[in-house]
């Protein structure tokens, strides 16, 4: 199915390495050659594919080691290939990010799981006053995705390089009843996570920008992750695509700004950066015993999208069961960009997987299938190591 550049556009924001040597994978590391050779050859047909990405980069780490894996070029028109520092959208990892920086003030005291809207935001809808950050964090609030509405579209397509402010793209859920009784069902809503970086600035009286540096960034030495409003991206890049139109594909890496959305999936990251960052959350390094329990604990909801095998939710955290075994992370998409990222629980191995381009169940079946099988191959020479 080939969308129009708007019909892509509707679709496309949210849908969304310091300290280490970062080398180019072996030929053929010891216990994992088979698993390395099929790995390389399946983001080869990706890559390679008719409106496949023109990057497809695999980052792992383990120990104090690490490994990249690349097919294709960081820009086309050029024989750069993709780098574990390359800047790029990380899409809704940023979810796992505004997480991380809740629950950190969860362990500390300054907020609790049972923090409701109506206290922590004020003026929020009635309807969503007793929705709490536990559920938030989960996805069980059933708060409508103001993402999906006309109103929201209606605002972005004009201005795609100028947001507003992070509290009025709530106010594009036009409708505000609720779509269940919250803690009863699970449904993926980027409100959610909007809502959780304002109770972040609301339990510390600073912009939520500032807390995520403080509280995640500059703890796990994320120097080269950074949330921006504007639609830059520091140098280098690994720059996104729109593949699926007609002709060549086009540059989408500064299309829109990032602040349309915001703690939802505005992050800038790097490879390096994001494989870092996975296995300290993951492993609980913001986090105390008793938080990293609560958010440890899974019922059937997936990510968007999908990640690799079977998909569980928990606080800003998703299981992935995959036929090599289990780790934890995030997925996310959004114009240009389509990510994974995932851990063994110690956090001891970590795995990031970046395309350039975004591919979904939707947008693109056949090739979100390859996609989704690099993923558990990505895992598994994650787990043979």
């Amino acid at each position: 199915m080939v969308l129009s550049r708007r019909a892509i556009l509707t679709q496309a924001t949210f849908a969304a390495a310091g300290g280490l040597v970062w080398t180019a994978a072996p030929a053929a590391a010891t216990g994992r050659p088979r698993l390395e050779d099929s790995l390389r050859a399946a983001m080869r047909r990706l890559q390679q594919s008719p409106d496949g990405p023109p990057a497809v980069v695999v980052a792992i780490g383990r120990g104090g080691g690490s490994s990249l894996y690349t097919a294709g070029v960081s820009q086309l028109g050029t024989h750069r290939a993709p780098r574990a520092g390359d800047h790029m959208r990380v899409a809704s990892v940023a979810k796992a990010f505004s997480g991380a920086t809740a629950l950190s003030l969860v362990s500390s005291g300054r907020l609790s799981l049972d923090t409701t809207v109506g206290r922590a935001v004020r003026g929020m809808p009635r309807e969503w006053s007793a929705v709490t950050l536990r559920q938030l964090l989960g996805h069980t609030s059933g708060i409508p995705d103001f993402s999906g509405t006309d109103a929201f579209r209606d605002a972005l397509l004009p201005h795609l390089l100028d947001p507003p402010p992070p509290r009025k793209l709530l106010s594009y859920a036009t409708d505000p009843a609720l779509a269940f009784r919250p803690g009863s069902a699970y449904a993926y809503s980027n409100s959610d996570n909007i809502l959780v970086a304002l109770m972040c600035e609301s339990a510390t009286g600073r912009r939520y920008e500032d807390v995520l540096r403080q509280r995640v960034l500059q703890p796990m030495g994320l120097g080269e992750t950074s949330l921006p409003r504007g639609a830059d991206l520091p140098g280098p890049v690994l720059h996104g695509y729109d593949t699926l139109g007609p002709g060549v594909p086009e540059d989408v890496t500064n299309l829109i700004a990032a602040g349309w959305s915001w703690a939802s999936g505005g992050v800038v990251s790097t490879p390096g950066d994001l494989v870092r960052f996975i296995r300290a959350y993951v492993r609980g390094a913001v986090t105390d015993h008793r938080t990293r329990e609560a958010q440890f604990r899974f019922r059937p909801g997936g990510s968007e999208p999908p990640g690799p095998g079977v998909n569980s939710a928990g606080l800003a955290l998703f299981r992935y069961d995959t036929r090599y075994g289990r780790v934890y992370g995030h997925t996310g998409n959004t114009a240009g960009y389509t990510q994974f990222a995932a851990a063994t629980p110690d956090g001891r191995a970590g795995v990031a997987v970046s395309i350039t381009a975004q591919i979904t169940p939707t947008t693109g079946p056949p090739l979100f299938g390859q996609l989704r099988e690099i993923f558990e191959l990505a895992v598994g020479v994650l787990l043979a190591g």
